[in-house]
């Protein structure tokens, strides 16, 4: 009898909220209990086969990686993204970088934990490392979006996140106003792992978690800056996949 006192004494201020502030589905504005409500979810979240390297769809009857990855084979190991980035999921990542709509963060990481799911023979990272933002721009924005969906996507697959694992030493121009044939020139040189920080990678399997991968270009550079620091293994963790054009 005490034990389902005591849990109802520890939820009913989130049951109370919860009736007298009900949210509304971020997509289509019907109340439901989640951000993203059921049908939007069946509707815009779209299960696809994808490359297991870069996670670009692949064509029906398609597995394992495709064409450009096993020609220039880029130097993260897997990418697991959680959607693709397209109108309307494109806009929750725009209200939430720039729009400071923290509150989609855990959404992102709960889609990133059911697409790590989907795959069990792909083994979990041992840790967590968000895409560092430089000083100038993390003053601008006061958060980093990475961060934010690293962290419960840690807490809900077992996984620590090391916040500062990886440094941002350049502070380059964003990507999106950079063309794409000047996207990895842009990050050339843009990472590093302090030393402190050498321990925790050597040998290890890192997860690189961001809000959107376009061109891989960014993950790649961090990729092969983690590896030239000991660590075993990359894998990319991200919310949403931009579709090749």
């Amino acid at each position: 009898m005490l034990e389902p006192l005591r849990l109802w004494w520890h939820r009913w201020p989130r049951a109370l909220a919860g009736a007298l502030l009900p949210s509304c589905c971020a997509l289509c504005g019907e109340v439901c209990g989640a951000v993203v409500c059921t049908d939007c979810h069946a509707q815009y979240v779209a299960v696809r086969t994808r490359c297991g390297r870069c996670a670009n769809p692949l064509a029906d009857g398609e597995t394992g990686q495709c064409g450009k990855c096993l020609a220039d084979p880029p130097a993260f190991d897997a990418t697991i993204v959680g959607a693709d980035y397209a109108a309307p999921l494109d806009q929750l990542v725009l209200q939430l970088k720039f729009g400071s709509r923290l509150a989609l963060a855990p959404w992102f990481a709960h889609l990133l934990r059911d697409a790590v799911l989907a795959r069990p023979a792909l083994a979990l990272p041992d840790v967590l490392c968000p895409v560092p933002l430089g000083p100038r721009r993390l003053v601008e924005r006061g958060f980093n979006q990475a961060l934010e969906i690293a962290r419960p996507l840690g807490r809900s697959i077992g996984v620590p996140v090391q916040a500062r694992l990886a440094v941002r030493a350049v502070e380059t121009r964003a990507q999106s106003g950079v063309s794409p044939q000047e996207r990895r020139q842009n990050m050339r040189g843009a990472f590093g792992v302090e030393a402190e920080m050498m321990a925790v990678v050597e040998g290890r399997h890192v997860g690189v978690v961001d809000d959107v991968m376009t061109s891989g270009s960014t993950l790649d550079e961090l990729a092969a800056t983690l590896k030239q620091a000991g660590a075993a293994r990359v894998t990319n963790l991200v919310f949403a996949r931009t579709p090749p054009r």
